[in-house]
C-alpha cells in the first residue's frame, strides 16, 4: 500500500488527484475507469477538507493498494477529524429537481455508485474510509 498525507485543505486537491491518477497508472487502470475513481477521491477529500477540521488545520491520509490477482484497489482516507460517516447519510431524492433538492450528499451517493464496496470506521480519534 502506497500512502500519502496531504493538508486537509482544498488547495492541496490537485496533490490528492495527481498523486491518485499516478497510482492508478501505475496499474494500468483504464482511463474512463480512472476519471470515475478520482471523481469518488475528489468527493471524499473534499468533505474531509470542509467538514473534519472545523477549527482549520488537519490532514488526509490517502493509501492506495492494487491486488494483482483480483485486478482490485483499494482506496484508503483516515484523517482525526470530527466524527463522520458518511455511510450513514441517506441518499438524495433524484425524483425532486436538482433546484429542489437539499444541499449535500450527491457526492457521497456517486462514490457509493463508482465503488463496489465501501466501509467506515471511527477508531480511536481516527474516521477510516475504506474504498475498493
Amino acid at each position: 500500500m502506497t500512502e500519502k498525507t496531504f493538508p486537509a485543505d482544498t488547495a492541496a486537491l490537485d496533490a490528492v488527484l495527481s498523486f491518485t491518477e499516478e497510482q492508478l497508472e501505475q496499474f494500468s487502470c483504464p482511463p474512463a475507469l480512472t476519471m470515475s475513481l478520482t471523481m469518488a477521491i475528489e468527493e471524499m477529500f473534499v468533505n474531509a477538507a470542509y467538514y473534519a477540521y472545523p477549527d482549520g488545520g488537519g490532514s488526509v491520509q490517502l493509501a492506495i493498494a492494487f491486488e494483482s490477482d483480483s485486478r482490485t484497489v483499494t482506496f484508503r482516507l483516515t484523517d482525526s477529524g470530527i466524527p463522520f460517516d458518511p455511510l450513514a447519510r441517506p441518499a438524495p431524492d433524484l425524483s425532486i429537481p436538482a433546484a429542489e433538492r437539499p444541499v449535500g450528499g450527491l457526492g457521497i451517493y456517486m462514490m457509493r455508485k463508482t465503488m463496489d464496496e465501501v466501509q467506515y470506521e471511527r477508531i480511536g480519534e481516527q474516521n477510516i474510509l475504506t474504498m475498493r
